[in-house]
């Protein structure tokens, strides 16, 4: 995951293979004060992205901290909507 300024760049898979270091990456990237995450790199996606996302949602959340996305591949919005999430992401 690339990091500038307050922006984080996830790029390739955010699926189940890819979960346990995406979710830690995510939280690092918290840690340094990103607020934005620009999901335009990433190539791949199962539920787990959308859980990805809620993590870090909620981990920003925990700390006072504001947290957007932008650029979210079209799978992860249907996906946000059959789970009744899509409020949650936006």
């Amino acid at each position: 995951m690339r990091i500038e300024d307050t922006v984080a760049y996830p790029e390739g898979a955010l699926t189940l293979a890819e979960a346990t270091r995406a979710l830690q990456e995510g939280e690092q990237a918290l840690a340094r004060g990103v607020t934005v995450f620009d999901l335009a790199g990433v190539t791949k996606v199962d539920s787990s992205a959308l859980s990805l996302l809620l993590s870090w949602q909620r981990r920003a959340q925990a700390r006072s901290q504001p947290l957007s996305f932008r650029n979210l591949p079209e799978s992860v919005h249907s996906l946000a909507g059959l789970y009744g999430l899509a409020d949650l992401i936006h």
